[in-house]
């Protein structure tokens, strides 16, 4: 059997914090978790590097919410190499983290990757701004009046109400918070994305999967995507079974005026 190396040590996590060893059977993945973890060959390099080297930085790991055992923050990617390579135990920070604090983790983590694909960006994008929006809200309800607030947005972003014109450009609001940037400003400045393409991503959400699919197989752009989201999900299903029929997709003006005729 070879022997696994850990860069941690072994200590007790009975007390709910810390660093120490954790069996796979007790981690669980993050609710809503958007990041796909496919048995692909980066995945299968990452199973050869814990083989040999055994898991180098810790998982970030929260008591389950849900349950029992723990709740993975970052490192499901790692999670899934372990289990490939019959791994029983992996190391792990134990932290104490709320919801908000937990998504904006667990979304950084992830967007450090090479690739994301535009269906894994767009849940992710509506995930932080969301928890950005109810962390603002507190603030705004413990602070001082004077002090600077956040915008609010969540009914924005949640409803996705981004207006799109005639040319399919979303059009932003100027409205800013009294600390010179909205939440979407925020985003945008941390995940070097434009507020503008950062719109467009949330609006893919609104996507049925199949459509959505299209997008990340590079089958049908962006921009288009966003057009065919403010279809019903009705209409949505009856254009990807024409599209599938007759082997084609609609360019951006197309995809305009199907919105429009909705």
């Amino acid at each position: 059997m070879k022997k696994k190396k850990v860069m941690c040590s072994s200590v007790s996590v009975d007390s709910g914090a810390g660093i120490g060893m954790v069996k796979i059977e007790e981690l669980h993945d993050f609710k809503g978790h958007p990041f796909k973890v496919e048995r692909n060959q980066e995945l299968f390099e990452l199973r050869r590097s814990i083989e040999q080297e055994g898991i180098l930085v810790p998982l970030l790991i929260r008591k389950n919410p849900n349950g029992e055992g723990y709740e993975v923050i970052a490192g499901h990617r790692r999670k899934e190499a372990a289990i490939w390579a019959d791994i029983e135990e992996v190391p792990a920070i134990i932290c104490n983290m709320d919801n908000d604090q937990s998504v904006i983790a667990m979304i950084d983590s992830n967007l450090q990757r090479e690739k994301i694909l535009p269906s894994e960006k767009a849940f992710a994008y509506k995930m932080r701004l969301q928890a950005m929006n109810r962390q603002g809200k507190r603030k705004e309800q413990t602070s001082d009046p004077l002090e600077p607030k956040f915008a609010e947005e969540l009914a924005e972003v949640t409803a996705l109400e981004a207006e799109v014109s005639e040319q399919g450009k979303i059009t932003i609001q100027k409205t800013k918070s009294a600390e010179g940037y909205r939440s979407n400003e925020q985003l945008a400045k941390i995940v070097g994305e434009s507020v503008t393409q950062i719109k467009r991503y949330i609006r893919l959400t609104n996507l049925i999967q199949k459509l959505l699919d299209m997008v990340d197989r590079e089958e049908l752009a962006i921009r288009s995507a966003v057009e065919l989201s403010f279809l019903t999900e009705e209409e949505q299903y009856e254009l990807h079974a024409v599209m599938d029929l007759e082997q084609c997709v609609p360019n951006l003006s197309q995809a305009n005026r199907l919105k429009r005729m909705s």
